[in-house]
């Protein structure tokens, strides 16, 4: 079937599983989940992967090992669509990210020393001020109180070198068109915008 978005069914799934986060809430509701939540996702991801990439949804279950949390389910679901672009439904509503939360040591460095260049450091800025004109958000992660190692404090690009993670991030609250396929659209026009972002960091922090 043809993605149709998410119904109010869903957003009262989600919201019943934050005042109740238990299994017995689980099992009787798990039919909800099943084709009013992650029906709805599978359809998304097989209309988006075409142009963005093999998808892969997370599972409800939390790993409650090494967490003082113990509550057993996640109050959303995700998934991710070609390594670079991630989706999430809660009972707040839709979100959508992309880019590297966190960047191990040889991919931060590459990072950082082409954050540190004239020509890549200038051309990240540039692709940056034009998501945020979208109304879209950048959001740096880990990010270190002072200069990296090796860079000096009053670089030009310093913000962005202390990062340990950049990606970009849009939320949209539960509205009518959240129940309809335009949903898709959203999601899509958001990844476009997206593009330049992910192939920079590709280019110069990637695998």
């Amino acid at each position: 079937m043809a993605f149709g978005g998410w119904q109010e069914a869903a957003l009262k799934f989600y919201a019943g599983l934050e005042d109740d986060n238990s299994k017995s809430y689980w099992t009787s509701n798990k039919a909800v989940y099943q084709e009013k939540v992650l029906r709805p996702m599978e359809e998304l991801l097989e209309q988006l992967a075409p142009e963005l990439g093999e998808p892969k949804i997370f599972r409800p279950y939390r790993d409650i090992r090494f967490s003082a949390d113990k509550t057993p389910y996640k109050t959303h679901i995700g998934a991710t669509i070609g390594g670079t672009c991630y989706v999430q439904f809660s009972a707040d509503g839709l979100g959508a990210g992309t880019g590297m939360w966190h960047m191990e040591p040889d991919q931060l460095n590459r990072y950082r020393a082409a954050v540190a260049a004239d020509s890549t450091g200038a051309q990240l800025e540039a692709i940056i001020a034009d998501i945020e004109k979208a109304g879209f958000e950048v959001h740096g992660h880990d990010s270190l109180k002072s200069a990296p190692r090796g860079y000096p404090p009053d670089h030009p690009r310093i913000g962005l070198l202390r990062h340990k993670g950049l990606t970009t991030w849009r939320h949209w609250e539960p509205q009518p068109w959240l129940g309809t396929p335009a949903a898709a659209g959203k999601l899509l026009s958001f990844f476009r915008t997206s593009a330049a972002f992910c192939s920079w960091l590709a280019s110069n922090a990637g695998d």
